[in-house]
């Protein structure tokens, strides 16, 4: 069963972030609502209130419609919603002065014009903030909230509202307005940022390997350019001597075929250097990639003892976790631990952020180190082990020369 707000923690940082700044906006629009439509209603009746709670929820969806298509367009999903912002602007402008009317020309009746008057600021604040995000240029942000104060104003003096309160209520819808403008550019950037970090530290996990691969070439040329070379120099020599009927023929394929057995040797070598791990060093190596990405990371227990092939399997483990903390998950700590209890070599990997049942223990990266661990006898568990915390247990068992060299390898 999938535990209560697990599709949250399933979701990446970036992820989580535009939900957040979406649903932040969202917020503002069915505040809109309860903040005056429903108070309209409850002041003007259900006639001229329940009309006016219809435009302003009409304007709150409208404003809901478009903080998502301008979060997609920010994300680049969509075009820019051009229409809609427009849309958006001309509905704000019609129920500002269906509230300006109602509030010169309603009912006589204590609290009708605060509660016209509340409903027209509110909603040109609200459009206002909601449609700077659906462009980029400052000067276009500073003009869409200098419009709509200055539209405030030519909308309510032709009214004949004092001016006074004209001026007023241009400030109030300057200042509202800018705030959530501010807020509006201030969210936009911060998600194109935490974005941009993102693909940042996937830029960074690819060209990890894309070294590790340079590294693997140059080692696999620095042992073959040589000894090929020779060999088609040899090779050479022993057919222009066997046309000459020379028996030094034989003694220069002799050697080709020494040449070519070291040179097979030598790549096995390489072969098996570049997939044997090597324990400390996998650590060490982890410690230091997730530091510099920002996880903190704690290593306990020292490998010097272990038998080699015990290390180069558990090395791999360490190796493959920490790329599943680093590609799969949105973790702030992870902790590494290595023991001996009871015969056997226990590591433990644990954690937090994250974010998919199957993710980290479904794939063919741990099915790959239960293959590995097998030839030496040994076991992997991973799974959940609390909200978000996941843990990878290996566990190799030591024969009894082992235990007596790690034993004195402690002790020493």
């Amino acid at each position: 069963m999938r535990m209560p707000g697990g599709w949250w923690r399933r979701k990446s940082t970036p992820a989580k972030v535009e939900t957040y700044t979406r649903w932040s906006f969202h917020f503002f629009a069915l505040t809109e609502v309860a903040g005056v439509g429903l108070p309209a209603l409850g002041a003007l009746g259900p006639g001229l209130g329940g009309a006016l709670l219809a435009l302003v929820t009409l304007h709150a969806a409208v404003c809901m419609l478009t903080v998502s298509r301008a979060l997609d367009w920010t994300r680049g999903r969509r075009a820019q919603p051009v229409r809609l912002l427009w849309s958006l602007a001309a509905l704000t402008a019609a129920i500002a002065v269906s509230a300006v009317g109602v509030a010169e020309r309603g009912p006589e009746r204590d609290g009708v014009a605060a509660t016209a008057g509340a409903v027209f600021g509110v909603v040109l604040v609200v459009g206002a903030g909601v449609i700077t995000l659906g462009v980029r240029e400052r000067r276009r942000v500073y003009a869409v909230v200098g419009g709509f104060a200055v539209g405030a104003g030519a909308i309510s003096f032709p009214l004949g509202v004092p001016t006074s309160a004209v001026a007023l209520t241009m400030a109030a819808v300057f200042f509202g307005s800018g705030l959530l403008a501010f807020t509006a550019t201030f969210s936009v950037w911060l998600l194109n940022a935490v974005y941009e970090l993102d693909e940042a530290r996937e830029t960074r996990a690819r060209l990890a390997v894309a070294e590790e691969r340079l590294r693997f070439g140059r080692d696999l040329h620095d042992v073959m350019g040589r000894n090929l070379a020779v060999i088609a120099l040899k090779s050479e020599l022993a057919v222009q001597l066997a046309r000459r009927g020379r028996p030094e023929a034989v003694e220069q394929m002799i050697e080709v075929q020494r040449i070519a057995r070291e040179s097979q040797r030598e790549v096995r070598d390489v072969v098996r250097g570049y997939r044997e791990a090597d324990l400390e060093v996998e650590l060490a190596g982890a410690q230091g990639v997730l530091t510099a990405t920002g996880i903190a990371c704690e290593v306990r227990g020292e490998a010097g003892a272990l038998p080699a092939e015990v290390q180069s399997a558990l090395g791999w483990v360490v190796r493959e976790t920490t790329t599943n903390v680093l590609r799969h998950g949105d973790a702030v700590r992870c902790s590494v631990g290595l023991r001996v209890a009871e015969g056997r070599v226990v590591l433990t990997v644990e954690n937090d952020g994250a974010v998919a049942e199957g993710t980290h223990g479904g794939g063919s990266g741990l099915a790959g180190l239960r293959e590995r661990l097998r030839q030496v006898d040994g076991t992997l568990e991973a799974g959940f082990a609390g909200a978000g915390l996941f843990r990878v247990v290996a566990e190799v068992p030591l024969v009894r020369d082992d235990l007596a060299a790690v034993g004195q390898g402690v002790s020493s």
